[in-house]
C-alpha cells in the first residue's frame, strides 16, 4: 500500500472499482470497494494522486477525497475511453478504472475543475428549470394534439394557445364531450402550475446573477441575460483553465468539425461538443442579439449587421455565439468588464522588420 502513488477509480453507484500503480506504472493493487467503505479506504491510504471521470456524483467524491488530503483529478470520459483496452467493443469496471489511471498518467491531459457545492446548487436550479420547461412543453403539444382530434385548431405558439385554450374548451359548439373537457381542464391547471414554478426558478436564477459580481459582468454583453449569466458562472468554474477565448469557445462546441490531412483543410459543422445546455443559452442570446443588431450603433453591432449580409442569418448565429463565448472567456478569466467598442490590437508588420 505504501507503494501506490496514483488511483484510477471507474464509479457506479453501489460499488467503486479501484485500479492503482506505483511510480513507474507497475499494478498494485485490483479491488472493488462498496460505497459504504469507499471513504474509510481512502482514510487509511497514503496521500496520492486519485483519478475519476467526470461524471455523476464525481464532484461530491473528489470534495471529499480532497479533505483526505488525496490530490484528486476530474477526466472528462471521451478523453479517457481512448485509453481503455479493447476500445469500444470491450467495456467492464476494471477495464475503466484501468483507463482512468492511464489518462491521468498523460502530460497534456485536460482536466475538470472541481465544482463547489455552492456552484452545484446553482446548476441545480437550471437542471429543474430545464426539466419543467420539457415537461411544459410536451405538455402544450399534448394539448395542441388533443383538440385537433375535435377539429379545434389554434395557431402555433404557446402564448396564442395560453390565449385561447379556455375559451376553447368551454365553447358549446364544438364536438369535445365532458369527460374531454373536464380532462382538458386538468391540464390546464397542471400548465398553470408549471408555469408558476417555472416562474419561481426564473426569480432565483435572477437573484443569483446580479449578486454574483462576475455574473454582472458577463450580462453587460448583448445577448446574455441572467440564465446565461448564472450558468456560464456555474459551470466554468474557473475560466483559467482555457489558454484563451478560441479553446473555450471549441470546448463548448462552437467550432467547426476537422476532417484535415496532408496539409488540406477541411471545415464541417461545428462539433456541437461540451456542454449542450450552456451552447443552447448562447445560441438563444445570439439570436436577440442579430434581431436587435440594426438598432445599436456600437462596433459589435455594426460586425454582426455587415456580416449578416454577407453569410446569412444561420452562419451570423454561430459567429455571434461564438464571439461571446470568447468574450465570456476575457470576462471570468481576467476579471475584465465588457466593452463594445473594443479592438483587438494587431501586431505591426514594420516593427517586426
Amino acid at each position: 500500500m505504501n507503494a501506490i502513488t496514483r488511483v484510477g477509480i471507474d464509479l457506479a453507484k453501489n460499488v467503486m472499482q479501484i485500479h492503482a500503480v506505483d511510480q513507474a506504472g507497475h499494478v498494485v493493487l485490483r479491488k472493488t470497494i462498496t460505497r459504504e467503505k469507499f471513504l474509510s479506504w481512502f482514510a487509511n491510504l497514503p496521500r496520492c494522486r486519485v483519478a475519476m471521470e467526470a461524471c455523476s456524483t464525481a464532484h461530491y467524491w473528489a470534495r471529499r477525497l480532497s479533505e483526505l488530503g488525496h490530490e484528486v483529478r476530474l477526466i472528462p470520459p471521451q478523453f479517457a475511453a481512448p485509453y481503455r483496452k479493447g476500445g469500444a467493443h470491450v467495456k467492464n469496471d476494471a477495464l475503466d478504472a484501468e483507463a482512468v489511471c492511464e489518462a491521468d498518467s498523460r502530460p497534456q491531459m485536460r482536466f475538470v475543475p472541481v465544482k463547489s457545492p455552492a456552484q452545484q446548487g446553482v446548476l441545480t436550479l437550471h437542471r429543474m428549470r430545464t426539466g419543467y420547461v420539457e415537461e411544459r412543453t410536451a405538455l402544450v403539444n399534448r394539448l395542441r394534439a388533443l383538440l385537433a382530434e375535435f377539429g379545434i385548431f389554434i395557431p402555433q405558439g404557446i402564448d396564442r394557445l395560453r390565449r385561447h385554450f379556455v375559451a376553447q374548451v368551454e365553447d358549446g359548439a364544438s364536438e369535445l364531450p365532458g369527460t374531454a373537457r373536464e380532462a382538458l381542464m386538468r391540464a390546464w391547471t397542471q400548465w398553470q402550475t408549471l408555469d408558476q414554478e417555472i416562474a419561481w426558478y426564473d426569480r432565483q436564477i435572477a437573484a443569483h446573477a446580479c449578486h454574483d459580481g462576475a455574473a454582472k459582468r458577463c450580462m453587460d454583453m448583448c445577448g446574455v441575460g441572467p440564465l446565461t449569466a448564472s450558468a456560464a458562472v456555474a459551470t466554468i468554474v474557473n475560466a483559467n483553465q482555457f489558454k484563451n477565448g478560441r479553446q473555450m469557445a471549441a470546448w463548448l462546441g462552437l467550432v467547426p468539425r476537422q476532417n484535415s490531412s496532408g496539409g488540406k483543410q477541411r471545415l464541417g459543422r461545428i462539433t456541437k461538443q461540451g456542454n449542450d445546455y450552456l451552447r443552447m443559452l448562447l445560441f438563444q442570446g445570439a439570436r436577440s442579439a442579430v434581431f436587435t443588431a440594426h438598432r445599436r450603433d456600437d462596433r459589435v453591432s455594426r460586425w454582426i449587421v455587415q456580416l449578416q449580409t454577407r453569410v446569412g442569418y444561420y452562419r451570423t448565429l454561430v459567429a455571434v455565439a461564438n464571439k461571446n463565448a470568447r468574450i465570456l472567456w476575457a470576462i471570468l478569466a481576467k476579471g475584465e468588464k465588457f466593452n463594445p467598442a473594443h479592438a483587438p490590437a494587431r501586431p505591426n508588420p514594420a516593427s517586426d522588420a
